[in-house]
């Protein structure tokens, strides 16, 4: 068994090579990410296998979360990927407030820092309407559910150095700030901008073409 073990170990060490420098880079520079749940709707759908840029906010240790490097902050209107401890889970969310925001939510919509955002309605069900969010100059695509919801207001919270308030754009329907409380700096892993491939899981997984490397910059 030993020297079967160490012959192959031989033959196939390009082979094992190869793994290992993957795991490395899906660890530290890029991965994907896929999305199980409508949370982020109607930006990012259910079966989105969504890219992860693990170098856009630091430079870390390979299978931990120390940062070797920073890179830059996550601003408002991020998409990004994140560890959760409070929830148990790897999330994506939009940063909604930056270290030192002051935000309030009031009937699904947003102030930050005195500053009421503009709405605008572009699609609309008996359920639920689609509408564009001005984010303080970046507009994305939120979803708002027309049956009252507890999560539909909070009051004015103000994001403590270190951490972020982050949002799903399907407002009433995910575990986000206003559940696990905000996002500490050391847990976000990266940023998410475009997705790579797409199963349509109400259709018996087939692919979602027009979503193949889909943007998320502008929801």
């Amino acid at each position: 068994m030993k020297r079967w073990l160490i012959k192959s170990l031989k033959e196939n060490k390009s082979l094992l090579l190869f793994l290992v420098l993957m795991s490395v880079f899906r660890s530290a520079v890029a991965d994907w990410y896929t999305v199980p749940t409508g949370s982020m709707k109607p930006t990012i759908l259910e079966g989105d296998r969504i890219y992860t840029n693990k170098m856009a906010y630091d430079v870390r240790v390979p299978f931990t979360h120390i940062s070797l490097y920073k890179v830059s902050n996550p601003v408002r209107g991020d998409i990004i990927v994140f560890d959760s401890k409070a929830a148990k889970n790897r999330l994506i969310k939009r940063v909604i407030g930056i270290p030192g925001d002051r935000v309030v939510l009031s009937h699904n919509q947003l102030t930050i820092n005195g500053e009421q955002l503009d709405y605008q309605k572009i699609s609309s069900n008996a359920v639920s309407s689609d509408e564009i969010e001005n984010l303080l100059g970046l507009k994305h695509q939120v979803r708002l559910s027309k049956t009252p919801s507890s999560l539909a207001n909070f009051r004015e919270v103000t994001v403590p150095e270190g951490y972020y308030l982050a949002l799903s754009d399907n407002r009433d329907h995910s575990a986000d700030s206003r559940v696990i409380s905000f996002v500490p700096r050391s847990e976000i892993i990266g940023s998410a901008k475009s997705v790579v491939m797409s199963l349509n899981y109400d259709n018996y997984y087939l692919p979602r073409k027009e979503r193949f490397f889909h943007s998320l910059l502008n929801g």
